[in-house]
């Protein structure tokens, strides 16, 4: 039988962190159980609903966000690994004029299927645009090679890239003029 010590420890509340990071531009400090991740802050106290939470394994993409620059799985981002980091994520992407082409291309396209794996694939797709202007179908593979969706067999989310590509190069050069 436990001691009684133990037995009041089981008792206590969860343990608690605050942690202050930066959120689509906004400043955030949050206190939440130190068992959160990105995606429970997310979705659970930053209401963000766009990061969906498909395995929660970091296997399937649904969850991508964009943290320092770089494309990251919220679910296998601990809360306390948080503090002072600069993320990014659909609803933030959603907002810039230079997402559009690739949201509209996405429509288009019916690169949209059930829906579940968008955010995911439209946060990777703007990474990798944001890294290559015109990108091979291999690099748009490899892309989106941590995300996985049942329902279009790729095809059309690849056409839906390339044609965003050509737009967001289209916008480039008339800004240029």
């Amino acid at each position: 039988m436990p001691d009684k010590k133990t037995a009041e420890n089981a008792l206590e509340p969860m343990s608690k962190i605050q942690v202050k990071f930066i959120v689509n531009n906004k400043d955030i400090n949050v206190t939440v159980p130190v068992t959160y991740t990105l995606l429970d802050i997310l979705r659970y106290e930053l209401k963000f609903t766009g990061t969906k939470e498909g395995c929660g394994m970091g296997e399937c993409g649904a969850c991508t966000v964009i943290m320092n620059g770089e494309l990251v799985t919220a679910c296998l981002v601990l809360a306390s690994s948080l503090e002072g980091k600069n993320v990014i994520t659909i609803e933030g992407i959603s907002e810039m004029p230079s997402a559009k082409p690739i949201i509209d291309s996405f429509v288009k396209h019916a690169s949209v299927q059930c829906g579940f794996c968008t955010p995911g694939m439209v946060v990777a797709s703007y990474a990798l645009l944001s890294k290559y202007e015109s990108p091979t179908n291999q690099q748009i593979l490899d892309g989106l090679a941590g995300n996985i969706c049942r329902c279009t067999g790729y095809t059309k989310i690849v056409e839906a890239i390339n044609e965003a590509a050509v737009e967001l190069s289209k916008n480039k050069k008339a800004e240029v003029k």
